[in-house]
């Protein structure tokens, strides 16, 4: 199922041709017809795409799916766990890249 946007939103994406937004329909249709992984991985890995990308309605589309696919709010919990994890981690890397290039002594501080 496609997340749509509303007519105002709608206007906003205008900036893909109509043979684009084909095309993106089509490889987002794609995405939900999967041979290799079954449908609660699916949902689970979707939101946790959401939830590191900051889509607001892609995250509720998700849940409202993992509801429907009776996932559990134990499970929910450890995707969000996992997400808030990597996101912890990616600001500690980043935060030392920029100590270690700037030749920053946080000792002296």
């Amino acid at each position: 199922m496609i997340v749509r946007a509303t007519k105002k939103r709608k206007r906003e994406m205008d900036i893909l041709t109509d043979k684009q937004q084909k095309l993106y329909d089509s490889f987002y249709e794609s995405t939900h017809n999967n041979e290799h992984i079954d449908t609660k991985t699916e949902i689970l890995v979707g939101l946790s795409a959401a939830l590191a990308m900051n889509c607001s309605p892609c995250t509720s589309y998700y849940l409202k799916e993992a509801k429907k696919a009776h996932v559990t709010k134990g499970e929910i919990s450890e995707v969000l766990a996992k997400v808030m994890a990597v996101a912890a981690g990616q600001k500690r890397l980043q935060a030392q890249e920029v100590i270690e290039s700037n030749g920053i002594d946080l000792e002296s501080y």
